[in-house]
């Protein structure tokens, strides 16, 4: 089944278009990388896709169900998840406080600790650090706790903006270990935007390279890790 249809994107801020017209398609249970040089457009098309930037033209289709300029509350409480650049983290509030927070939408309290637990079972890691200040965690930690945060609401659809950023390449690991188990384990549909290119295209199942706001490649990720064919159409 289609969980993501783009067609035709185009956005842009202000009076600069960014995307221009893009079409894409990631199907359920699915692990899709976009990839492509700062500037090209892959941040922008997540913040369109979410809703935090007015789509110009075309359509974005969620499960069948057109959603373009829907807001980021309506598509949160239909399933899909975002988490941007930056360990996006409150960091004078504990762990457990940033948890509650990530399910704010959320009215059964029971419900809201079983969902916690359920992230401290993927992340042990925060169990741990439940009552710490989120601003004194490591970098890697802060990115586990973005990553939960978004998990709270057991979205179908989760949006990755470069979760690699700024870790060291131990933590990179770590991360990309767990995205794997959030897809696998948990069987969440996965769009990720990640500039480490040969390490994501060995974990997704397709890919899209964007170039200047447009799709210039798409296939399985894997086929671009052989011979030379990464440098031949990324660079």
């Amino acid at each position: 089944m289609t969980m993501l249809d783009v067609i035709d994107l185009e956005t842009g801020y202000g009076a600069k278009q960014v995307i221009n017209g893009i079409t894409l398609k990631v199907q359920q249970g699915e692990m899709v990388a976009l990839v492509g040089h700062n500037g090209s457009g892959k941040s922008t098309l997540l913040k369109a896709i979410f809703g935090l930037l007015k789509v110009w033209q075309g359509k974005i289709l969620y499960e069948g169900k057109e959603i373009q300029n829907r807001s980021p509350l309506e598509n949160i409480r239909e399933g899909i998840g975002f988490v941007p650049q930056g360990n996006r983290v409150f960091t004078e509030l504990t762990v457990w406080e940033n948890l509650e927070m990530g399910g704010y939408t959320l009215n059964d309290h029971t419900l809201l600790r079983d969902r916690i637990e359920q992230v401290f079972d993927l992340f042990p890691v925060l169990r741990g650090r439940a009552r710490q200040i989120a601003g004194t965690l490591s970098g890697g930690e802060q990115q586990m706790l973005a990553l939960a945060n978004a998990l709270i609401l057991s979205p179908k659809l989760l949006l990755l903006d470069e979760p690699s950023l700024g870790l060291s390449p131990g933590l990179v690991n770590k991360a990309f270990e767990k995205i794997v188990e959030v897809n696998k384990r948990l069987e969440t549909t996965i769009l990720i935007v990640e500039q480490k290119v040969k390490k994501i295209l060995g974990l997704a199942d397709r890919v899209y390279i964007l170039k200047m706001g447009k799709v210039i490649h798409e296939g399985p990720a894997k086929e671009l890790l052989e011979g030379d064919r990464i440098h031949q159409v990324y660079l």
